[in-house]
């Protein structure tokens, strides 16, 4: 597909201090932070969603060490965060039944008592709230599709262009956004944000790290039957219906309101390109263990997106001149923890302490090394050090031992600081990691009974998901002959089953099988871009304000 050549546009422009591009727990932190330490700095922070929380999705057991930090009276404030953790359990299944793992034999700091369920959604739009208060501009609907450079630094985004045609024309109502521009700018969009990319790529960032890992998190709220209820309980599941298949587990938090959230993760190093991981989550939910849980309850909302894994081993470089990479645009969550969020909040705290200096001393368009000491050397680094050998373990040896080895691993780098096993290697890309179609067998799925399972589409729609149809595609494909060329003969055309909201498609038609891309589908989980084998899928951002918008996810 040839891209048509573009005029120059003019743009209006406006100044300030630092440019926020993302409204989730990093950005927000951030932006909360500078102001705490500096009421006249300017700040705006940019969001692509509807609203702030509108593209938040998280289990969530929240940490509150990095709340803590940042407004440390938050319960007295208010705080959507309420139902602590009574009950934390773990369960390893088998397709009939189940076993459960005891607590005692894991290192202290995986214990989530002391933890809280919460809904990060809400924990993001009350802390813009605070933000707001402390005069922070907030701009929700403005995607940022470009940024701008001034010599080698990057200077500031484009962010509101809306209106272009289908084929990318300017359209009649055509409205070519602004330049925001910062004497730093912070790229808090989240896992495999589309400027974090473009940065990565110009300043090689990932030089000397492992490649980032991934997973696929998909998340259903359910109101359930009161009776069965219990505000505060955590579950964690691993086992079936995966099996050898695929690295994973599952979630189910009981939150306020008789809600919980139910969710599945699917690991993307996986090999088979027959996994249908949408299908295994709704496999999952007729476990013996679960679907009484669910009977007689109704979901109320569908969500999906991707999760950085790949933990220390593949944090990039942090800064370059005038920007900086904050919470899972950086790759910070704890796999076997499975959080994130706590680190995200520290690092946008640690990145706005490192801006604020430096706007002090006159500084503006460099690099914030101080950012990226703080990051490697405090307690984001003590954090993620301490299980850094637990995925590529799973990765090499399975489940079984990397439970084992990996529970060791914790407990001697908890109480001495050390691993037996240095530094693993993750290896391979997650899209590098798929297999040929000729060496597996298609799954059968069992068909979704509509009750307790859901076709795709049908879930999709409890997304609230809505795209402009009238737009340029948001999703770039390399190279379109590809699809039907090189992935449906060599891997069966995985893209059919990766996406977790039917994007993708193999049409069979007279002339042959055709590719179909349903952009208006898309819930912007990223996981095309990550995991198509040919990497032939660029995902860009849409115009602001479209995707999902999520409830309270």
């Amino acid at each position: 597909m040839t891209e048509i050549a573009m005029p120059a546009i003019d743009r209006e422009s406006m100044d300030y201090d630092v440019v926020i591009v993302g409204g989730g727990p990093s950005g927000l932190s951030a932006a909360i932070r500078l102001k705490q330490i500096d009421p006249d700095l300017g700040v705006v922070v940019l969001e692509k969603g509807s609203e702030i929380g509108a593209h938040i999705l998280s289990g969530a057991v929240l940490d509150p060490v990095g709340l803590d930090r940042l407004i440390p009276d938050w319960r007295e404030r208010g705080a959507p965060v309420t139902t602590e953790v009574q009950d934390d359990s773990f369960l390893f299944l088998t397709e009939t039944g189940q076993m459960r793992i005891p607590n005692w034999p894991m290192p202290r700091f995986m214990s989530n008592h002391g933890k809280y369920i919460v809904s990060m959604g809400n924990v993001c739009r009350w802390l813009a709230e605070r933000a707001e208060e402390l005069g922070v501009e907030i701009f929700p609907g403005m995607a940022c599709s470009e940024l701008v450079f001034e010599g080698d630094r990057v200077a500031g985004v484009v962010a509101g262009e809306f209106g272009r045609e289908a084929d990318g024309t300017p359209g009649p109502n055509y409205e070519p956004g602004m330049e925001l521009r910062g004497k730093y700018v912070f790229l808090a969009e989240g896992v495999r944000g589309s400027l974090s990319k473009v940065a990565m790529a110009k300043y090689d960032l990932s030089a000397g790290h492992d490649p980032q890992k991934f997973g696929l998190g998909m998340k259903e709220i359910w109101e359930i039957d009161p009776a069965k209820h219990k505000p505060g309980t955590v579950v964690h599941t691993m086992g079936w219906p995966l099996g050898s298949n695929a690295g994973g587990g599952s979630f189910i938090y009981h939150a306020e309101n008789n809600q919980i959230f139910i969710g599945f993760v699917v690991h993307l190093n996986y090999a088979n390109p027959y996994l249908y991981p949408y299908m295994e989550f709704q496999r999952f939910k007729q476990h013996p263990a679960v679907r009484p849980l669910l009977e007689g309850g109704k979901r109320v909302a569908y969500g999906a997106r991707a999760i950085s894994e790949g933990g220390w081993q593949s944090i990039p470089k942090l800064t370059f001149p005038g920007g900086a990479l904050l919470g899972c645009s950086a790759g910070l969550v704890n796999v076997p923890r499975i959080k994130g969020n706590h680190n995200a909040m520290l690092s946008g705290i640690a990145a706005a302490e490192a801006a604020a200096a430096a706007i002090a001393a006159g500084r503006a368009g460099d690099e914030l090394v101080d950012y990226e000491a703080d990051l490697r050397s405090g307690p984001i680094a003590d954090d993620l050090k301490k299980v850094r050998n637990v995925k590529p373990m799973w990765s090499r040896w399975g489940m079984a031992a990397s439970t084992v080895l990996g529970g060791f691993d914790m407990w001697t780098n908890d109480l001495f600081g050390l691993s037996l096993f240095g530094t693993l290697s993750h290896g391979k890309t997650d899209a590098a990691a798929t297999g040929k179609a000729r060496d597996f067998k298609p799954i059968d799925y069992p068909k979704p009974d509509g009750v307790i399972s859901f076709d795709r589409l049908t879930n999709v729609a409890f997304s609230f998901t809505n795209h402009e149809e009238s737009q340029p595609c948001h999703l770039k494909l390399k190279d379109p002959t590809i699809p039907i060329r090189v992935n449906l003969p060599d891997y069966a055309e995985p893209a059919q089953r990766y996406c977790p909201a039917g994007v993708y498609e193999v049409i069979e038609g007279e002339a042959g099988p055709r590719f179909q891309i349903n952009f208006q589908n898309c819930v912007h989980c990223k996981t095309c871009d990550i995991k198509d084998p040919s990497q032939n899928i660029n995902w860009t951002t849409p115009q602001g304000g479209d995707g999902p918008n999520y409830p309270n996810m």
